[in-house]
């Protein structure tokens, strides 16, 4: 049969046809390392974005906007701006009984300080209003986070101000208070990946402070570890760790990753060995590229598993969605750090 080669992967025409029949229209601007949630409401499917990096890559491209793309719609719709001063980076976001709750980010300045920011707002799609929320405990960017009974929403590991913290921090938005759980036991880093399916998670590889160079300037490189964590159905300020096996090659750095029930597997896609500041170039001054790869640890096999590459390799994401029978990121960096607004699927052949 004829067959069509599209970035990595041999694509048959039946397929590319199936493909593009469910290929959705990109961000109207492009946006990477943009905080992502999405989720059913109404029997639709409903995807959003908060803000993240323009195209410039610069302090100044920092943004605060926002878009919401609704399943059968011919574009993304622009949402009111977070109710803040600057533009965000690194946050997270959850879509929560129809509410998508964003979390913390840092920001930058003219002469390149970074600080980690607080805020954390609560948004309704249906009258397009933020409700601020209580401050995180510990400002926090580049974390995990991942929903627990519908109500509990963990925020695990990642960056304040000038270091990585181990703190795992939830927030109840039932009783609308944040509670502290059991510390995250791994390398403590930023830009690592995870999911959870029923009360286990695991957390996937990231960026970490490995020393100091010559001149008394922190190093960074890729941290290649796997951990799971076991929430206790009793008390969900407690958990319970267990180191993984340590997967082949260099740890990675801003993958997608999501909990996949059906699957009962946390998956993770794309991302890129080297370890970079916000606009794609490495601390050390190595352009990051981005990798296509996907695995997944399969609770069943109780084991890491590789999976087929995705069609487009990417990177600088803040997690991975699920639509229909696939799975897909919302902007990112793609070759040559550029910055996307696709919407990438892992099967598709989209961008």
């Amino acid at each position: 049969m004829l067959a069509l080669m599209t970035g990595m992967a041999m694509l048959t025409v039946a397929e590319v046809d199936q493909a593009e029949q469910k290929c959705l229209p990109p961000m109207p601007v492009p946006h990477a390392n943009n905080a992502i949630a999405g989720g059913v409401m109404h029997d639709k499917m409903h995807l959003f974005s908060f803000a993240g990096l323009k195209a410039g890559k610069t302090w100044q491209d920092t943004s605060k906007e926002a878009y919401m793309f609704v399943e059968g719609r011919e574009g993304w719709e622009r949402l009111p701006d977070l109710p803040v001063e600057e533009g965000r980076l690194a946050a997270t976001a959850e879509l929560v009984n129809e509410r998508i709750y964003y979390f913390g980010g840092y920001t930058v300045a003219e002469d390149g300080s970074e600080k980690s920011t607080p805020e954390n707002f609560e948004y309704n799609p249906y009258d397009r209003t933020y409700v601020r929320i209580p401050d995180m405990p510990v400002p926090t960017d580049d974390a995990v986070s991942f929903v627990y009974q519908n109500r509990y929403i963990y925020l695990v590991s990642g960056w304040h101000d000038v270091g990585n913290i181990r703190d795992v921090q939830v927030y109840d938005i039932k009783d609308k208070r944040w509670f502290k759980a059991t510390d995250y036991p791994g390398t403590p880093v930023f830009g690592h990946a995870g999911g959870i399916v029923g009360n286990r998670f695991v957390i996937a590889d990231g960026v970490a402070v490995v020393g100091r160079d010559e001149k008394g300037r922190r190093k960074f490189d890729t941290v290649n570890e796997g951990w799971m964590g076991t929430i206790d159905p009793a008390n969900p300020t407690k958990i319970t760790y267990r180191r993984l096996p340590q997967l082949p090659g260099r740890g990675h750095y801003r993958m997608a990753g999501e909990g996949d029930r059906e699957g009962n597997r946390i998956l993770f896609a794309g991302g890129t060995p080297t370890a970079y500041n916000y606009s794609g170039i490495g601390y050390d001054g190595t352009p990051a590229t981005p990798k296509a790869h996907v695995f997944a640890w399969d609770f069943n096999r109780d084991n890491w598993v590789a999976l087929e590459d995705k069609v487009t390799p990417t990177m600088d994401h803040r997690g991975l969605l699920r639509w229909q029978d696939d799975w897909l990121t919302i902007g990112g960096l793609y070759k040559d750090q550029r910055v996307s607004g696709a919407v990438n699927f892992m099967t598709g052949v989209c961008e």
